[in-house]
């Protein structure tokens, strides 16, 4: 798939097939989070790859918008460390953008994925740092859920030139 394609094409996929995602696309999906520009080269991202099916259901229970879990094969939590880069700021944007890495990466491999955010929400913060044993300089940012998609959706046109502003507003 040529990148415009994938970036045009790739929608949200909230439905999910049984089907495992194999270890190597696992591991092509981590490749391409930490291939993400960042801050100073800082690269402040830890990467928390869920697949027990137990855990997976434990937190679509505690995020509010995460009940595609329950179906999804595969879960990866997108964490930025504080010991290694100290503005909030900068973590946020790093880690949104290994999370638009990951999902183009899983959309060309022909899996579905959908971005779920945890930050800067508290009780999810709260809540993923507790279930899946995350130390305090660590802030959980995003999480996708992942898998071969049950749903087909169309692309979808989003280009608004009105919001499009040359040299000055």
């Amino acid at each position: 798939m040529e990148l415009w394609e994938a970036i045009i094409t790739r929608r949200s996929i909230r439905q999910f097939t049984s089907q495992p995602v194999s270890q190597d696309l696992i591991e092509k999906i981590l490749r391409a989070g930490m291939q993400a520009p960042s801050a100073r080269n800082k690269q402040p991202w830890h990467f928390i790859v869920v697949q027990n099916r137990e855990m997976l259901d434990k937190i679509s229970v505690v995020h509010p918008y995460a009940y595609m879990l329950k179906e999804a094969p595969l879960g990866i939590v997108i964490c930025g460390d504080k010991n290694i880069e100290i503005t909030i700021e900068y973590i946020v944007q790093d880690c949104s953008a290994a999370t638009q890495n990951m999902l183009l990466v899983a959309h060309d491999a022909g899996l579905g994925a959908v971005w779920l955010g945890i930050y800067p929400r508290e009780p999810r913060i709260k809540a993923l740092r507790e279930l899946l044993n995350i130390p305090e300089n660590v802030i959980p940012i995003s999480m996708i859920a992942v898998g071969y998609p049950a749903e087909k959706k169309s692309p979808e046109n989003r280009f608004r030139p009105d919001r499009i502003h040359y040299e000055k507003w």
